[in-house]
């Protein structure tokens, strides 16, 4: 037992160098809304509740996106694993093609229907703070899946850095934007929630932006980088494409609606009991994203030694993943059960006095929830 353990653990290391970028590229998008939920809370527990309210709809469509996407990474580590350029350059441009569709496709459907918010029995100071953050934020979508397209073509040549270096800039950007539309700063209008998402928009806009011009610059990938779409459509792409993405969408989709039926569900309570939800809800969501990068990590690794057909270390490389996600999964199940009462303290202003009764029962719900 301690040999096969000594076996996999041989795998860590190259498996975390291959993670860590995707972890915080991945972290990336929910710390987008973990920058927002801190300083929207500094307006009040409404606009931290609304905050969570307009996400819980741009989750879901993003889930869809982000996971459709994975799909990506595979067939590339494997046609790259087989030396097989020519295939990595269709299999590539036709994923841009399908994202292109999908991000238009999703953000059309979050902006028609976010009046929606408006009949689901929430309280109503809340939804007239949400729908024009969504309005905003709805946008956005067309950029994330977008990205997603790129992202995951790099991850599968193994260049993880590229999202990661991409989502940093995004999210600087996203800070200093925030700062100055919420309150108001130097010559910009004090915007509040709105603000927030208009920060959100532009902040996605710039990262997808910076990883096209990031691959069109690298040395190694710059070759794949030709066009943005295919010259020639090739069914049996788009197939493949699909029937991977597909059931990885819909399982994200689940997965993801499961959790943000609370945000619904929380919101017939109170404004209070919603917001403490969605400070647990964006916690544990950046420790799942970690787990997802190692997994990516992992979809990298398998596909690589399926391309050069070598069965027996890739058996070895996906039980070495799954251990190392238990372990990653077990710190974080102690740092919430040891820091449940600190942690809901970051999103929340404390010495704000007109509201301090709300602000202490979202510290209390949340460290419960945590």
């Amino acid at each position: 037992m301690i040999n096969k353990f000594s076996k996999y653990r041989r795998e860590f290391s190259y498996n975390l160098k291959l993670a860590y970028p995707v972890m915080i590229g991945m972290l990336g998008h929910t710390f987008v809304q973990f920058i927002d939920n801190v300083m929207v809370g500094q307006l009040g527990t409404a606009e931290l509740a609304a905050i969570s309210l307009g996400n819980s709809f741009v989750f879901i469509a993003m889930s869809i996106g982000i996971g459709f996407s994975t799909a990506i990474t595979p067939l590339v580590a494997e046609a790259d694993g087989a030396k097989n350029k020519p295939r990595v350059v269709e299999i590539f441009e036709h994923s841009i093609l399908i994202c292109f569709i999908l991000g238009i496709l999703l953000s059309g459907i979050v902006f028609l229907n976010k009046n929606l918010i408006s009949f689901m029995g929430q309280p109503i100071e809340v939804v007239e703070l949400a729908i024009p953050y969504l309005f905003w934020v709805s946008i956005s979508l067309i950029a994330v899946v977008n990205f997603q397209s790129f992202r995951q073509f790099a991850d599968g040549m193994s260049f993880t850095k590229a999202a990661m270096y991409s989502v940093l800039a995004a999210n600087l950007i996203n800070v200093i934007l925030n700062y100055l539309l919420i309150f108001g700063i130097w010559k910009f209008p004090e915007l509040g929630l709105e603000g927030a998402a208009i920060g959100t928009l532009i902040a996605r806009f710039s990262m997808l932006i910076f990883i096209i011009f990031y691959l069109k610059l690298h040395k190694k990938l710059s070759f794949y980088v030709k066009s943005f779409f295919p010259k020639k459509i090739i069914s049996s792409h788009i197939k493949k494409i699909i029937a991977l993405g597909f059931p990885s969408a819909l399982h994200s989709f689940f997965e993801v609606g499961f959790f943000l039926s609370a945000v619904f569900l929380s919101g017939l309570i109170g404004k209070n009991a919603q917001a403490a939800n969605q400070i647990a809800l964006n916690l544990s969501t950046m420790t799942f994203m970690v787990a997802l990068g190692v997994g990516v990590a992992a979809m990298i690794r398998v596909g690589n030694q399926k391309g050069r057909m070598d069965f027996r270390k890739l058996r070895e490389v996906a039980i070495s993943t799954f251990v190392l996600i238990f372990l990653v999964d077990l710190i974080f199940c102690s740092i919430f059960l040891t820091f449940n009462d600190i942690l809901p303290h970051l999103y929340l202003d404390t010495s704000n006095l007109e509201n301090i009764g709300d602000v202490n029962e979202v510290i209390s719900i949340a460290s419960k929830l945590l």
